[in-house]
């Protein structure tokens, strides 16, 4: 983990764009092809419905992706992400245009990724974040390193904890509860 000044909660309660990778990150790293070619990619629902309770908790959400899939893009309108880019292999132009239209700081964007392509933004983001079964590079420039893998409720797992730390986890469950 990266040292710091700031706790990772800290970091966390001051996010207002929260950015994942997809291939390790909302996939379980796996590359699946169908006998016609197709490549086929399995996402969680409940990192799916995390992202929708960090959507509504007024969190935006964005993929950054290096691979261009007709299949992610299907995934992100499913769940609302209106900030999709694929087929980038220069993360960090990608993040900081974006966050320059957005009129963010990088300290209010977080970054879930697991390999070193993601480091150009893993290193300038306020909160970073990676899988336990990332790139060693990665995991160590890491403020938060979730407990579950990608593609198994790692997304979940920290959309929970931007959720608590901002004070809307229990107002996310509520409707759920009553």
């Amino acid at each position: 983990m990266m040292t710091s000044d700031l706790t990772s909660t800290q970091r966390a309660k001051r996010l207002k764009l929260m950015i994942f990778d997809v291939d390790g990150v909302l996939t379980d790293g796996g590359l699946r092809y169908g006998p016609e070619g197709e490549l086929i990619k399995t996402f969680n629902v409940l990192d799916g419905h995390g992202i929708k309770l960090l959507q509504k908790s007024g969190v935006r959400t964005a993929i950054i992706s290096a691979r261009q899939s007709p299949i992610v893009a299907r995934r992100a309108s499913d769940l609302g992400i209106s900030i999709l880019l694929q087929g980038v292999e220069d993360k960090r132009t990608a993040f900081e245009k974006t966050i320059n239209e957005l009129k963010l700081t990088p300290e209010e964007c977080g970054f879930m990724g697991d390999d070193v392509i993601d480091l150009p933004v893993m290193t300038r983001v306020g909160f970073a974040i990676s899988v336990p079964n990332g790139h060693p590079e990665v995991r160590s420039r890491a403020h938060y390193v979730a407990e579950a893998h990608g593609g198994k409720g790692a997304v979940r797992e920290v959309c929970d904890f931007i959720l608590q730390a901002q004070g809307n986890y229990d107002s996310a469950l509520a409707p759920y509860l009553s």
